[in-house]
């Protein structure tokens, strides 16, 4: 069984950067695609971005290419998504998903392990 936990979220300004983090327990990271997926109030949950299991592809929705990055560190189990010149549509709460099939995906049904969510929340 993997288990995932966030960190990282909070409050910030439009403009301002924020990173949260996935720390994953259970099985070593390596072995598992990760993503980041975000869900913000009376909406349905939708893809950020992906990582591979060696960090060497990713993936990224439209809505946040060049303003976020996804990275990770395997030596740490760990998990990261860089967010910066953040915007208010961005408050959500982000959640941190992994699957054992390699390759990189944002299908959320792919996925087969889900941390709780750590919110972000963007003032304007």
């Amino acid at each position: 069984q993997v288990q995932l936990v966030e960190s990282g979220g909070g409050l910030v300004q439009a403009g301002g950067s924020l990173r949260v983090s996935c720390t994953a327990s259970g099985r070593t990271v390596s072995t598992l695609a990760m993503a980041w997926f975000r869900q913000a109030p009376g909406k349905e949950r939708e893809s950020v971005a992906a990582i591979s299991r060696s960090g060497g592809s990713t993936l990224y929705t439209d809505s946040v290419k060049g303003r976020f990055t996804i990275s990770r560190d395997n030596a740490k189990n760990t998990m990261y998504l860089q967010m910066n010149s953040l915007k208010p549509e961005d408050t959500a709460v982000y959640y941190c998903t992994a699957r054992l099939i390699m390759g990189v995906s944002i299908n959320p049904h792919l996925y087969n392990y889900w941390g709780q969510g750590t919110q972000v929340t963007v003032s304007s």
